[in-house]
């Protein structure tokens, strides 16, 4: 009979790899999910499997989409995350001059290391 071993295993690294980003400790993230202070210590030692439930409060905490929780190839670090969830908030003026910002400095940076 299949344990889930696979699952466990994966979900044990991606929850304290999301976590470590962030710098929440297993417990905190336990407490502020309202679960036992151990829960999220257990999925990370690949005692148990979070519920459904379990997991889109994982995600909801760790302010990540399920897509984005499987997605880890290539995923964009949370502040990048953060900013574009940001950027997305603003109008089309505000963005190009966020976006003239961002090329000044760039343009200043390549200058700075040449």
């Amino acid at each position: 009979m299949n344990d889930g071993s696979k699952f466990k295993d994966f979900f044990a690294e991606r929850i304290y790899q999301l976590r470590d980003e962030r710098n929440i400790s297993a417990r905190e993230l336990s407490l502020i999910m309202g679960q036992n202070s151990s829960y999220i210590n257990r999925i990370e030692n690949k005692l148990t499997l979070p519920s459904m439930q379990g997991f889109f409060c994982i995600c909801e905490c760790l302010d990540i989409t399920p897509q984005e929780f499987f997605h880890t190839e290539a995923v964009p670090s949370y502040t990048i995350r953060s900013t574009i969830k940001m950027l997305n908030q603003l109008n089309e003026q505000e963005l190009e001059a966020i976006n003239h910002l961002l090329m000044v400095m760039l343009t200043n940076k390549k200058t700075t290391v040449e």
